[in-house]
């Protein structure tokens, strides 16, 4: 998103239309202002070219070495086409979101993924957005290089004593609470923001198909070199203790071949067929011995061990294994209440640190893992189950996301990033639960948007979302799209990214209670999309005035075929 919009509104608004023109000193439209220098502080860089970011393999997409690879290099995956060679396209090589021993560090790594140098930082407005905040000082950013932003210099330098790259921070405060932002356990989106068109969206969750290890458990998070930076087959767990910054040719723990394909929970309601199963999928080219490998419930805090008499699981086939004793010791009895399940592999019954993992979504239907073009893969409930095949479509709705505006038109200062929802069931949907006494909103990832109790989407209705520094523009608004009084306006505090992301509306159906005395709530999909602006056909939606529209509901919105590029139309 082009922020130069946002920081118009009240000061360009014309007897016309919603903005008029304004003076344009840089990409936000205000003449940037040199940081207070006391808000940041640096480790000057040591011998920091060199090889670019590696990682590579995930624990749920095919991958196959921890070879040494060069984020720039050509990729057959269409998200990695580069389109402008003569752009600075940047990128994010390594997070720690929730560091090990309950240290309170968090960091980001950022490189050039691609392109030339960065003269100045700063006069090139490069800034973080999204899950925090954080404009770069003055300063030369070189091809090779590595930057960390933290929220606590002096607690980084002291657990990486030996890194020799620039350190930056802390980044911004949270305006809600007025201390330095943290980054959400669950899950959040990095930008990485450069004036032009060479921002980068990283995403990063604690919750299946990322890799637990990276959850607190003594690794970061790594980026494997190629593929869209917002989708979980992108990232690993890193090899090295602690992460590894400053530094590149990073390995992450290798992946399995063998993936949670699909899982049928256990039906306590049902009078027969009460037990449920666990699909396996081998997309190696050699069959894989499961026998002894560990199969473990977050939310049951449980752990089986796979046994029986069939357990090798066929090269590019399934293993379909029933939840019964005889597989699974005692049973293995998931409830339909949603669950985040393990895979764990095991030698000399040692787990090596290779899984793979699967949301079970809140409900009897079973839950599995649908591939998507560009090679990533998606988790949900399945439209239909499909024990030992390939798996159906995923399940979606009632609420959907019926258009998404990414990328406004540069050349028009009256065109805003929105996003609208539609309701396509028959009844009204309250977009807020009452779980075990306990209330919580339903979200949209990717946007930061968490719904009130009086939103209310009724049966065919639509709302229309903006960025909340709009909030007190609702009227102007309305008149700018002709939006009808009864299609409702809400606002949300992030940004969309120009360049594609993940947006998703989520249900909340559980929680946990944690140690430190919050809850970690687990979410089921309603619906979803992994945009991208390279997304042939579409390229129309990325800063030429058109939108992304949905023209498919019959499953999530994660393929392009699902879209079309049309003149933008929000609530109509």
């Amino acid at each position: 998103m082009n922020t130069k919009k946002w920081l118009a509104v009240g000061t360009c608004v014309s007897a016309l239309g919603l903005f008029s023109a304004c003076g344009d000193s840089g990409e936000n439209g205000v003449t940037p202002v040199d940081p207070d220098p006391s808000s940041s502080s640096a480790i000057e860089p040591g011998s920091s070219a060199g090889d670019l970011q590696n990682s590579s393999s995930s624990t749920i997409v095919p991958t196959s070495s921890s070879d040494i690879s060069n984020p720039a290099s050509s990729s057959s995956n269409p998200e990695d086409v580069i389109a402008n060679p003569d752009a600075t396209y940047m990128g994010v090589s390594e997070i720690m979101y929730n560091a090990p021993d309950g240290s309170a560090l968090e960091w980001i790594e950022v490189y050039i993924k691609s392109g030339p140098d960065v003269s100045d930082m700063q006069l090139s407005n490069l800034r973080l957005d999204g899950a925090v905040s954080f404009s770069f000082p003055s300063g030369k950013l070189a091809k090779g290089e590595y930057v960390i932003v933290t929220n606590d210099v002096d607690l980084f330098k002291k657990t990486y004593p030996t890194a020799s790259c620039k350190v930056l921070g802390p980044w911004d405060k949270d305006s809600k609470t007025g201390s330095v932002a943290k980054l959400v356990n669950e899950g959040d989106v990095v930008d990485v923001k450069i004036s032009g068109e060479g921002d980068v969206s990283a995403a990063f969750s604690n919750q299946p198909p990322w890799p637990s290890l990276a959850n607190g458990k003594g690794r970061s998070l790594v980026y494997k070199g190629s593929g869209n930076e917002a989708s979980p087959s992108s990232w690993g767990a890193s090899a090295v203790e602690n992460g590894n910054p400053c530094v590149g040719n990073d390995k992450i723990i290798d992946g399995v071949t063998v993936r949670l394909n699909e899982i049928k929970p256990y039906n306590l309601n049902a009078e027969t067929d009460k037990d449920g199963w666990v699909e396996l999928y081998n997309y190696g080219s050699a069959p894989v011995d499961v026998a002894g490998w560990e199969l473990e419930s977050k939310n049951k805090g449980k752990t089986w061990k796979v046994g029986g008499a069939n357990t090798v699981v066929p090269a590019n086939g399934f293993l379909l294994l029933p939840a019964t004793a005889d597989v699974f010791g005692d049973g293995l009895y998931l409830s339909d209440n949603g669950d985040e399940i393990y895979l764990f592999e095991t030698s000399a019954g040692v787990r090596t640190g290779k899984e793979s993992s699967l949301l079970l979504s809140a409900g009897k239907q079973s839950s599995g893992v649908v591939d998507v073009t560009g090679g990533a893969t998606v988790q949900g409930t399945m439209a239909t189950e499909t024990p030992g095949e390939a798996n159906s479509l995923l399940k979606a709705g009632p609420i959907f996301i019926s258009e998404i505006h990414y990328h406004e038109d540069e050349n028009n200062p009256n065109d805003l990033e929105f996003i609208e929802i539609v309701n396509k069931g028959t009844e009204s949907v309250t977009l807020f639960e009452s779980v075990n006494a306990t209330s919580q909103g339903w979200k949209i990832e990717g946007v930061n948007k968490e719904f009130a109790a009086t939103d209310i989407l009724p049966a065919g209705g639509k709302m229309v979302l903006f960025n909340d520094s709009l909030s007190a523009k609702e009227a102007l608004l309305r008149a700018r799209y002709d939006i009808p009084e009864a299609v409702q306006v809400r606002f949300y505090a992030g940004k969309l990214s120009n360049r594609g992301e993940t947006v998703a509306i989520k249900k909340p159906y559980a929680f946990t209670n944690k140690s430190d005395g919050t809850k970690q709530w687990y979410y089921e999909l309603s619906d979803a999309t992994l945009y991208s602006d390279r997304w042939t056909g579409l390229t129309d939606a990325d800063g030429k005035g058109k939108s992304l529209n949905r023209k498919d509901f019959t499953t999530m919105g994660y393929e392009s075929t699902a879209w079309q590029a049309l003149t933008p139309t929000p609530g109509n």
